[in-house]
């Protein structure tokens, strides 16, 4: 017998947290962006 053992996980990100992720980074950097140019940045979409 084997002493290893591999477990199949499943992904625990799904499409819309992708999502949900890209339009965070996008906002983020946008708020960065006006940060730097002296703006107060815009939140939401």
């Amino acid at each position: 017998m084997s002493k290893t053992a591999s477990v199949a996980l499943a992904p625990s990100s799904t499409l819309f947290s992708r999502f949900m992720a890209a339009v965070d980074r996008f906002l983020m950097a946008s708020a960065d962006i006006s940060n730097h140019n002296g703006d107060l940045p815009r939140f939401g979409l």
